[in-house]
């Protein structure tokens, strides 16, 4: 018969699998790291996979197909529950998961030091940075992660995880955990946090970020950029997302320098 049905781009798909997860009749797989529509009889075509897809891999097509059978979908959830298994979630490491962690005393650290060259666009100077060894800038011992949940990145974390009920926000760009070297005691710790690059990534975050201070009980907002101008991308995503949820929160930018210094808080 002829119907609207589900297409996967394979070329566009990047192997989330999170329509995987969101398909609740199991008709898209991954295979070989790919989305795949298994069965055309198991898509209902109500499209349930199409507004999760990171990359717009997914659309509607009219094609001939196999009617939507809900009662073979219904016959493999029964042999699926009575085998002990269950329906395929798409990759693991999609996943979202809050994570507990007890209560740890941290040695705080701190360094700053390094010089600009003043040559092109700031963010792609090539540079050593040089910092003396002292008993402050020595790496703590008991360092330990402070990430309180996952996945962190802004484009795979779902807009309605249990986590944002009453949490603090973190956004920031990719290189600020990089750039500044206590970063999990000083911005992650009791946020959840999510990360990009809006240089490299495609698309916008601003429709994402909204979505999620609008359909959670957030408590308040910071963003940690870098300070190169390209990162500014992240800040203007924040302050768009926050005017369009309609919501009144505390917000705060915090800029870090390539060499690891806070330059705004």
């Amino acid at each position: 018969m002829l119907r609207k049905i589900i297409h996967i781009n394979e070329e566009d798909c990047n192997g989330c699998g999170l329509c995987a997860s969101a398909c609740h009749e199991g008709a898209i797989q991954m295979v070989a790291g790919k989305a795949k529509l298994m069965r055309d009889d198991y898509c209902d075509g109500l499209g349930d996979c199409l507004p999760v897809c990171p990359t717009g891999a997914i659309s509607f097509v009219e094609r001939e197909a196999a009617a939507y059978d809900e009662q073979a979908v219904l016959r493999a959830r029964h042999e699926a529950h009575k085998a002990g298994g269950a329906k395929p979630q798409g990759c693991p490491g999609s996943k979202p998961r809050a994570i507990v962690r007890e209560a740890h005393p941290h040695k705080e650290t701190s360094g700053e030091g390094g010089d600009k060259l003043p040559c092109g666009c700031p963010g792609s100077d090539a540079r050593a940075l040089s910092r003396p060894q002292t008993a402050e800038t020595a790496p703590a011992s008991a360092a330990r992660s402070e990430l309180m949940q996952w996945p962190v990145q802004i484009k795979l974390v779902p807009v309605n995880a249990p986590y944002f009920d009453g949490a603090n926000l973190l956004v920031a760009a990719d290189c600020t955990a990089f750039a500044y070297g206590d970063f999990h005691r000083k911005f992650i710790k009791n946020h959840i946090a999510l990360i990009g690059c809006p240089k490299l990534d495609a698309g916008d975050y601003a429709e994402k970020l909204t979505a999620i201070l609008a359909g959670n009980n957030i408590k308040s907002v910071k963003v940690v950029r870098m300070e190169v101008p390209c990162c500014g991308g992240i800040e203007n995503a924040v302050k768009r997302a926050l005017q369009a949820s309609g919501k009144f929160l505390p917000w705060q930018v915090v800029t870090i320098s390539t060499d690891g210094r806070i330059l705004e808080d």
